[in-house]
């Protein structure tokens, strides 16, 4: 997790009452939900439903369009999570009828990479469970944090709640991954030599590296290594160092280096070398995409409320 920078979108806290149904479809954001009172259900997809009770933890870590509401409300009748934030300018967002009682601390976030490979193994649901009505401990510090910053909407509190976010998320995500049959790369992470190529090849990308010097490395044969990292990870060594070289190369080039800088930085010879390299994963040019991404980020950042309207803060 250390590579993944997180970009908060902010929180709302929600006073709800039954019935009530709200939907979080905003393209790229991934839900965060905290239950502090009541009882409610998470709904992905037709028939996915996830009953969440007071002092739940629920993340969308892969921007699953997903519907918030009471038991038993239909998800067709559901106003967007969007909608209710211009609704009103603070942090407290009050709806519903005159059922049951339910209050949700409601966020969104994103990774700032979102080709990242962790976030193809990341589960479509975590679910942290309460005990007794009650956040996990480890949660409860971080949650009285946002409803606070939610709230109060002060200087430095998009900030604030960035940093939050990151370790909510985080922390989340490691105890749901510590549970789950892990795909992909993840699975690389529990062989000893393997985790150790990872941990390499994250750490010196811009190495002229070979298969043989990657086994040697890490005390394998050539043969023994090509083959355990090929099955574990899903792709050959030089594949997915080449996949770790161009992510940084995006990252380098978002933060505005030279064309040069960023080659070398990767562990190219030349400017045309890596433009060539950089293309055929991109299908870009490196200046059309620093562009492309410029232009995106303009429009991004401009919108007035974004999901569930307060501005966003890289980590």
């Amino acid at each position: 997790m250390r590579e993944l920078h997180f970009a908060a979108a902010g929180y709302r806290r929600l006073e709800l009452a039954a019935p009530w149904a709200i939907s979080f479809s905003q393209a790229g954001l991934r839900g965060i939900h905290v239950v502090i009172k009541g009882r409610c259900e998470a709904v992905f997809g037709e028939e996915d439903v996830e009953p969440l009770d007071a002092g739940d933890l629920i993340i969308a870590p892969r921007a699953d369009p997903h519907v918030l509401r009471s038991p038993g409300a239909l998800k067709s009748a559901n106003v967007p999570a969007a909608e209710l934030a211009t609704q009103t300018a603070a942090g407290r967002i009050r709806s519903g009828g005159e059922g049951e009682k339910t209050v949700i601390l409601c966020g969104a976030f994103d990774f700032r990479d979102a080709d990242h490979p962790a976030l193809a193994g990341l589960p479509r649901i975590v679910h942290i469970r309460g005990s007794n009505g009650r956040l996990p401990k480890w949660l409860r510090g971080y949650v009285e944090a946002l409803l606070v910053e939610a709230t109060d909407e002060g200087p430095g509190s998009d900030v604030v709640m960035a940093r939050l976010s990151g370790a909510i998320v985080t922390r989340a995500l490691r105890s749901g991954l510590e549970s789950m049959d892990n795909p992909g790369w993840l699975r690389g992470l529990q062989d000893p030599a393997i985790a150790r190529a990872l941990a390499t090849l994250h750490e010196a990308y811009g190495h002229d590296w070979t298969i043989e010097t990657l086994a040697r490395a890490v005390g394998l044969s050539r043969a023994t290594f090509a083959a355990r990292f090929r099955d574990l990870v899903g792709e050959a060594p030089m594949a997915y160092l080449f996949g770790c070289r161009m992510r940084q190369a995006s990252r380098l080039l978002h933060e505005g280096k030279s064309l040069g800088q960023v080659a070398e930085a990767v562990g190219y010879s030349s400017e045309a070398a890596f433009s060539t390299a950089f293309r055929r994963h991109a299908g870009v040019s490196p200046g059309q995409f620093r562009k492309r991404r410029i232009c995106k980020a303009e429009r991004y950042w401009r919108r007035p409320r974004l999901a569930l309207g307060l501005c966003q803060h890289y980590v």
